[in-house]
């Protein structure tokens, strides 16, 4: 039997999910940014409003998955947080700067996952060798893999999506994601035999109260690769605002 992960952004989302048959949900914030870590009230409103399990994102920033010591240090927190108000299991992935798995500061959460499940996230498609990334989470001890097999869309590399189903095996369970959509889900349970499937199910609603506003609250667009953070220098180069 195929189980249905949904992607959510909030506890609305996931309720909605619950309410169309989803078998469980994975719970992030920011998804224009790939998905972050949620708040704890919608892990919280999440728990209270479905009996599906829910996985919750570990992800501090986005722009890449290769984390500074205090970026760290607020994931373990992050996934303690989690764990404590009653996630189901913790979604993370860590790399080195040269793309390859970092296997200790991914043994780390899942240490602090304990008995909850753990997925590698979509760090996974940008490893260089990922069926040496497969040997290495299988010693961390994780459970799941999800993947768009090193591609946008997964339909695109079919053929890399089986032989990574093939070598998991029965130590890790492989969920494929990645431009999944009614149309192509047959043909893709079908080509790579998998038993999890991971779906976004977004579409674009109004908020009225920034009808005909000139401002604007997000920041602008940067690369994959970026992400921004407070520079010192810019601020002790400021003069005083007081």
């Amino acid at each position: 039997m195929i189980k249905l992960e949904i992607c959510c952004a909030s506890a609305a989302d996931a309720v909605n999910a619950f309410k169309a048959g989803a078998d469980r949900v994975e719970l992030n914030s920011a998804i224009a940014y790939g998905g972050l870590t949620p708040s704890i009230a919608d892990l919280e409103m999440t728990k209270a409003k479905t009996n599906i399990p829910v996985m919750v994102m570990i992800r501090p920033r986005s722009g890449g998955f290769s984390y500074s010591e205090i970026e760290f240090e607020v994931m373990k927190r992050q996934a303690e947080l989690a764990i404590k108000y009653g996630a189901d299991g913790l979604v993370f992935g860590i790399l080195k700067e040269n793309r390859e798995l970092d296997l200790k500061r991914n043994k780390i959460l899942k240490e602090i996952a304990g008995d909850k499940e753990t997925v590698f996230h979509r760090a996974f498609d940008i490893v260089p060798d990922p069926f040496a990334a497969l040997d290495q989470i299988k010693e961390t001890g994780m459970d799941r893999v999800l993947t768009s097999a090193q591609e946008n869309k997964v339909a695109d590399n079919l053929q890399l999506a089986e032989e990574i189903i093939k070598y998991a095996g029965d130590q890790l369970e492989i969920v494929l994601g990645g431009g999944i959509r009614e149309d192509n889900l047959k043909e893709i349970i079908e080509k790579t035999n998998c038993k999890n499937v991971h779906l976004s199910a977004f579409s674009n609603k109004l908020d009225k109260s920034m009808l005909k506003q000139k401002l604007k609250f997000n920041s602008s667009c940067i690369s994959e690769s970026e992400y921004q953070l407070i520079d010192i220098q810019k601020l002790t180069s400021s003069p005083p605002v007081c």
